[in-house]
């Protein structure tokens, strides 16, 4: 019961913060029907960017970003650790020069106005106990990168609600290593402090975005790319435990 009332408190949220979205939505639908996929990824951007800033702002979280700079042209999948929902209005005002959608659970896109949203911005969605959706997923995702779009992708599978930081999925990056596209990892810290510390929304968090060196993949032996999702994740982890430290 407390958990379906969380629930139900997180999906108001989402709409009354996406409600004024709704211009966007027939802009980037026209663009996409006239497979114009540069405009519709610029609507796209100007979408995330409005509701993300918009979002930092109203509750005040202030963004300790570092590693801009690493972030390459064309199309990347950015593979971050996962420690909230704020992670993903945290990532849209952050990367304000690339389009991204997201590798999210196929339950967030049934949420009212927040789901038509998600997929506006060309998320893909999985269902992590079907195999056979998986693998159409994967492939979804891969024709997007093709196509010039970007993609965030959490590896751990669920939030981990706090500082703490879960194993990555075996074969969770198999969208880069099919594809070629470069792996760009990220490290969040301090969005649980938005949503899961008190199990509603509430202002003042501070967060850490730390951009790491893209990877390139292309060219990649079977082994290199087998250990790729272990690779990323140590970088990711021991950058969170320095930042972690210098919160002591």
């Amino acid at each position: 019961m407390k958990k379906t009332v969380k629930t139900i408190c997180f999906a108001f949220w989402m709409y009354f913060n996406l409600r004024h979205l709704r211009p966007f939505h027939y802009k980037i639908k026209g663009f996409r029907d006239a497979g114009d996929f540069e405009k519709e990824r610029e609507q796209i951007l100007n979408s995330t960017t409005t509701w993300g800033r918009g979002i930092m702002k109203k509750y005040r979280i202030k963004l300790n970003v570092t590693g801009l700079e690493n972030v390459p042209d064309g199309p990347v999948l950015f593979v971050s650790n996962h420690q909230g929902y704020a992670d993903i209005p945290v990532y849209c005002a952050v990367l304000t020069g690339k389009q991204i959608g997201f590798v999210a659970k196929t339950t967030l896109g049934k949420i009212p106005v927040f789901g038509e949203w998600i997929r506006d911005i060309r998320s893909i969605f999985i269902e992590r106990d079907d195999a056979r959706s998986s693998l159409k997923t994967i492939e979804e995702g891969i024709e997007l990168l093709h196509n010039g779009f970007s993609l965030v992708i959490y590896p751990e599978g669920t939030r981990s609600r706090g500082p703490q930081m879960g194993e990555f999925k075996k074969g969770s990056l198999r969208l880069a290593t099919k594809s070629g596209i470069p792996v760009v990892p990220v490290t969040l810290n301090g969005t649980y402090h938005v949503y899961e510390d008190l199990g509603y929304v509430h202002s003042g968090a501070t967060v850490d975005f730390h951009i790491h060196p893209a990877i390139e993949t292309k060219g990649l032996s079977k082994t290199e790319a087998n250990n790729l999702a272990e690779q990323v994740e140590e970088i990711i982890k021991t950058k969170l435990v320095e930042l972690q430290a210098k919160e002591v």
